[in-house]
């Protein structure tokens, strides 16, 4: 019930609270709902972060990391570049996700985070955001382990708007969410020697559809479902998920390298990366509006 006690586990669970950051590895199937039509498969999504916590002297955290999410073929397991949308018959440009920083605090208080205009409490269990209230996440012993579940749930303003992208966009809001089921042995959170506390857990996450499938001016009203297996890595690069250590390292090793610390960056995802790096669809449209 003690606060610090929360985020020494959460810390050490989640990365490491020792010198050097670890990885930790998703991997999983997305699936298209259409109205009442049954769940689809359409490609894969796995990916990793590169992670150091770094717990203060009140007991708060600096979480400190790299992270990225690639798409790959269904049969082959191979990264996209390219994709065939079913529904637009239209071939489309995949736009992996790569963040060489993110960075944020985790204090004694549950934090609100701030993802564009909208603000997202985890763990939100329908209490009104409990925002303020002592920072004690929901874990469970269960036998040898504890069981941790981890969601949030945004709703802010689409920064992949209709106005600048028309053909990506999927409208003026958009309402993400990730929900995480996790499993870590009690005697590695318990031992005050042990930095790191190896876990294993499902992932989920819905969303709209990703702006580069360009299923904004489709008419097909949907979402994605991914489910996907994620796992501190234990093992070395090579639990890395195949396709992603190879691609990472021909064309970004430095998602390897140690994350380094500065200021707060907030919650920067994929949506926010495609406006800023995607040109606008619409001519003379400025991206500050």
């Amino acid at each position: 019930m003690d606060p610090r006690e929360n985020l020494y586990g959460f810390a050490k669970m989640w990365g490491t609270i020792g010198d050097k950051a670890v990885l930790s590895g998703y991997q999983g199937v997305q699936y298209a709902i259409v109205g009442s039509n049954r769940a689809k498969p359409v490609f894969g999504y796995c990916g990793f972060g590169n992670i150091r916590n770094a717990i203060q002297p009140d007991g708060s955290v600096r979480v400190i990391g790299k992270e990225c999410g690639y798409f790959t073929d269904l049969a082959t397991g191979e990264i996209l570049d390219h994709w065939d949308n079913p529904w637009t018959g239209e071939r489309v440009e995949v736009f992996n996700f790569l963040n060489d920083k993110f960075r944020g605090t985790l204090g004694l208080t549950r934090k609100v985070f701030k993802v564009g205009d909208g603000e997202t409490v985890n763990n939100d269990m329908g209490k009104g955001g409990g925002a303020g209230e002592p920072y004690r996440l929901p874990w469970q012993v269960i036998g040898d382990q504890y069981l941790l579940g981890w969601d949030y749930a945004h709703e802010y303003t689409n920064p992949v708007t209709p106005e600048g992208w028309p053909s990506a966009s999927t409208g003026s809001r958009v309402n993400p969410s990730e929900h995480f089921t996790l499993f870590t042995p009690r005697a590695a959170i318990d031992d005050r020697d042990i930095v790191s506390a190896p876990y294993t857990g499902g992932f989920m996450r819905q969303a709209p559809w990703w702006p580069w499938m360009r299923m904004g001016q489709s008419g097909v009203d949907g979402v994605l479902m991914g489910r996907m297996h994620t796992y501190k890595i234990t093992g070395g690069m090579d639990d890395v998920p195949v396709a992603v250590r190879k691609r990472v390292e021909r064309d970004r090793p430095d998602l390897f390298e140690e994350p380094e610390d500065g200021p707060d960056l907030g919650v920067i995802g994929t949506l926010e990366h495609y406006a800023e790096q995607v040109p606008p669809e619409t001519q003379g449209y400025s991206r500050k509006k």
